[in-house]
This record gives structure tokens, C-alpha cells and sequence, in this order.
């Protein structure tokens, strides 16, 4: 006798919710059904969780730290990794538990500055600081990152960007007198 598969009706599944960080975000969550998303190039981003109160956060920061003495404010890692870890902590993280992924720090433009290699550098060291072990990254290059992260269970998945995109012409056919394109 060959068992059938239980299904579950789709109006009692738990959908999954998708929530995307910006730059110059922290967001942290413990609900199970969370995945946080961005999409990174010489940007980092830092997904933090805490394995035992299953509670975790992503944060996406444009540049390390500032120069010139300029105040710090959400652009900057120096600024954006407390706050991650601050929210967890509020969230009930045990600090002692945190274990991180990093990702980004492409540096996506030849002859310029390479701000992702800088990013990538002041992150590893944050963490190091801070004795919070990195227990996945991806960084450097010259492809963005497409980042997604379970926050409840520390399960982060990334894909590399395909730089082609949006970069090819699209051919259409000559229009003739008369004829309608649909697309």
C-alpha cells in the first residue's frame, strides 16, 4: 500500500516574510518565517545570529568609517555594526553566542578607489574586536551580491550578480506600416 504525501492547504502555511535592508539598515528579528534580502557591491553586509535564542539581524553599510573627523552616522560600518549588535542584544541575543556571516566588498570599477576592499578589511577586523567568530563570508571580487538571511535560524544564502544584465540590447523587429508590437 503506497502512503499519499500530507499536504498542507496553502492558507495554512506559514508564507515566508521577505524584508529588504537598505543601506544605512539594521534590521533583527527571532520570527522564524523572516528572511531579511539586499543586494550588495562594495558594500557590506553583516548578518549576525545568536544559534541558541535563535534571534539575528543584517545590517548594510556603505563605507568603514569616516575620515576627517566627520561625525558617524548610519553609512558607516563604525556605526552600523553596534547597532546590529545593540538591537540583538535587545532582542535577547546573548552576546557571548553571536556568530557572524559577511558578505560584499566587490570592487566593481577598475581606476577607482578600492572602497570594497576597505569595507571588507574594517568588517573582519570589527569582528575580530569584538571576539564574535566569522563563520561564513563572501568578499571581494568584482560581482555584487544578491544576500539572503533566515535571521531565527542563521541560514544565509548569497548568489553572485551577473554583470551582463541589463547590459545587452534587446533586438525587435522592424516595425512595417500597419503592424502592432505587443509586448
Amino acid at each position: 500500500m503506497l502512503h499519499q504525501p500530507i499536504v498542507t492547504p496553502r492558507s495554512t502555511q506559514q508564507r515566508p516574510v521577505r524584508l529588504t535592508v537598505m543601506q544605512g539598515q539594521a534590521r533583527v528579528s527571532g520570527d522564524p518565517r523572516v528572511e531579511l534580502t539586499t543586494v550588495l557591491d562594495s558594500c557590506i553586509a553583516c548578518c549576525l545570529f545568536d544559534p541558541t535564542n535563535h534571534v539575528g539581524g543584517m545590517n548594510h553599510f556603505l563605507l568603514a568609517e569616516p575620515k576627517g573627523g566627520r561625525g558617524v552616522d548610519e553609512h558607516y560600518g563604525a556605526y552600523l555594526m553596534e547597532v546590529l549588535i545593540n538591537e540583538m542584544l535587545a532582542y535577547g541575543a546573548s552576546r557571548m553566542a553571536m556568530r557572524a556571516h559577511l558578505y560584499g566588498g566587490a570592487n566593481m570599477h577598475s581606476g577607482m578607489s578600492r572602497i570594497g576592499s576597505a569595507n571588507a578589511a574594517f568588517a573582519v577586523s570589527f569582528l575580530e574586536q569584538e571576539q564574535i567568530p566569522l563563520v561564513r563570508s563572501s568578499l571581494g571580487g568584482i560581482q555584487a551580491r544578491r544576500v539572503d538571511f533566515r535571521p531565527a535560524r542563521g541560514q544565509a544564502r548569497f548568489r553572485l550578480v551577473d554583470d551582463t544584465v541589463g547590459t545587452q540590447p534587446i533586438e525587435r523587429p522592424a516595425a512595417t506600416r500597419g503592424d502592432v508590437e505587443l509586448f
